[in-house]
């Protein structure tokens, strides 16, 4: 008996628990319907992909594939490896790829992540670990596509209404991690999945707790009862002293997401470009980001990432006008005694959005817009205001990766329920570059046309391109094995050990 304890004792001593927070529930662990951060980082635990970006995100090497290569400009071969188990013990094989790709294309699933699946004529069965997908035209992105977490046929083939399966909360993947719990607005507990195709993972679990308010995340992760955090510039700067960097080591980069104020296209008040353009005008973004990140970040000039091929540096950020701004709302039939006015959206899931729209205001108001402001908890925002399209301007991010795809926030076609394209842009001249450069493979080509949208959009102004911050992520001491790259600290977590007695 003594023995038995002793045991029970050992092992409750020697397992490892890493504690994250999150700012909101998680609404669909399903990687083909997580569109909200939450969702999508907790569902990249628990599924892979076919395919991924290597740890400095310039190379795509094999995640459930084994290995991958073009028969021609239009088949593309997927070797799968033959040692992945499903978090059931059921083994995954080319019938898992062929389901998910059917089900993504499926009328009954409403999915941003659909779209990229267009150009896929047939996905075909080889054998039992070989897929052939054929396109019906070359496509830049034709392997990224397969990057989608892959979900399993077994346990869903008989599934009516994927869109509230109970799947979407009790997830099998084939990931690190599989599901332990899930206890709305509390804990979200990951367990490392001992069958893991690349090894268990070091750390035995994971423990998203689920914290809404900013303020109490950050105090949380001074008390070290979470072991990483992302923190905000001024927090960096003025809340933290000598006794938090001796316990935490901080790793920063510039992120690879925007923050903008996008306009409702869809309502007449926003259809004059003149007004948009008044109101780009009035935004000091300088001002912004002195206030908000004390250097931690750089003004965002436009909807693709700098040092990507999409980047357009000769596009500059707006500088501050009140003068001409005030002259085209005037030009537009608004003056003192018709003042444009106009509300913005915002979560309260970050601590700088909030303040961010109060900038704002105060800036509008110098050129006589009158703005009322709204602060929403994260998923009544997204369920409610962004994607139902009910709002006038919504102040939000987006991530994004190295290579774009503007189909997904710039194309009418995305205009629609489930869609990226929240704003409803419509231009017919972006459409259809946008159509010509899927089928583009040559790359400095693809990149001078991506260049010239990059110009396109910002003229247009559907949103005021304002801030892309700096990632400041805090890791405590206890964790090891950290390898930080240019994509961040994920890519070896696995690796990672944490010793739980200080």
């Amino acid at each position: 008996m003594k023995f038995f304890f002793f045991c029970l004792f050992s092992l409750n001593l020697f397992a490892s628990t890493l504690h994250l927070a999150t700012s909101a529930n998680p609404s669909r662990l399903n990687p083909l319907l997580a569109t909200d951060s939450s969702s999508s980082e907790i569902a990249g635990f628990i599924f892979n992909g076919l395919v991924k970006y290597d740890k400095d995100s310039s190379t795509i090497i094999g995640d459930l594939a084994s290995k991958f290569y073009y028969e021609s400009d239009t088949s593309l071969v997927f070797e799968l490896k033959k040692n992945v188990k499903w978090h059931d013990g059921a083994s995954f094989s080319a019938k898992d790829v062929l389901f998910t790709y059917q089900t993504l294309i499926s009328p009954n699933i409403s999915s941003p992540y659909s779209a990229n699946f267009r150009f896929v004529k047939e996905v075909q069965i080889i054998d039992a670990y070989k897929v052939r997908v054929i396109y019906t035209k070359p496509y830049f992105k034709a392997l990224e596509t397969w990057m989608m977490g892959i979900i399993p046929e077994h346990i869903l083939k008989s599934e009516e209404n994927m869109m509230s399966s109970k799947f979407n909360t009790e997830p099998i993947g084939t990931g690190p991690y599989k599901l332990h719990t899930l206890e709305h607005s509390q804990n979200i507990i990951l367990e490392a999945n001992a069958d893991y195709f690349m090894g268990k993972a070091k750390i035995d679990k994971i423990s998203f707790h689920v914290i809404a308010d900013p303020v109490t995340r950050f105090l949380m992760l001074k008390s070290q009862s979470l072991d990483i955090g992302a923190i905000e510039p001024i927090q960096y700067e003025r809340q933290l002293n000598d006794d938090f960097f001796k316990n935490f080591n901080v790793y920063e980069e510039i992120s690879h997401s925007y923050t903008y104020l996008g306009f409702n296209l869809r309502r007449e008040k926003f259809n004059n470009p003149k007004v948009r353009e008044a109101l780009s005008l009035a935004i000091d973004r300088e001002e912004l980001m002195e206030i908000l990140f004390f250097k931690h970040a750089k003004v965002c000039t436009g909807p693709f990432l700098p040092a990507t091929a999409a980047y357009n540096p000769e596009v500059k950020a707006p500088i501050q006008d009140i003068k001409r701004a005030k002259k085209l709302l005037l030009d537009a039939g608004y003056d003192e005694n018709n003042p444009f006015t106009f509300e913005i959206v915002t979560s309260n899931s970050s601590s700088i959005r909030p303040y961010a729209a109060q900038i704002l205001q105060h800036q509008l108001k110098k050129v006589g817009v009158i703005v009322t402001l709204r602060i929403m908890e994260w998923q009544a925002f997204l369920n409610m205001v962004v994607f139902p399209h009910e709002f006038d301007a919504v102040l939000l991010g987006w991530g994004l990766s190295s290579t774009p795809d503007p189909y997904l926030f710039w194309h009418t076609d995305s205009d629609k329920k489930g869609g990226f394209n929240l704003v409803g842009y419509n231009n017919p001249v972006m459409d259809k570059m946008i159509d010509e450069s899927q089928s583009i493979i040559d790359r400095e080509k693809l990149a001078d046309l991506w260049k010239k949208m990059f110009k396109i959009i910002t003229d247009d102004n559907p949103y005021l391109f304002l801030y892309i911050p700096n990632s400041i992520t805090t890791v405590d001491k206890n964790i090891k094995n950290i390898e930080p790259s240019l994509s961040g600290i994920w890519h070896n977590h696995i690796m990672w050990e944490k010793d739980e007695i200080k």
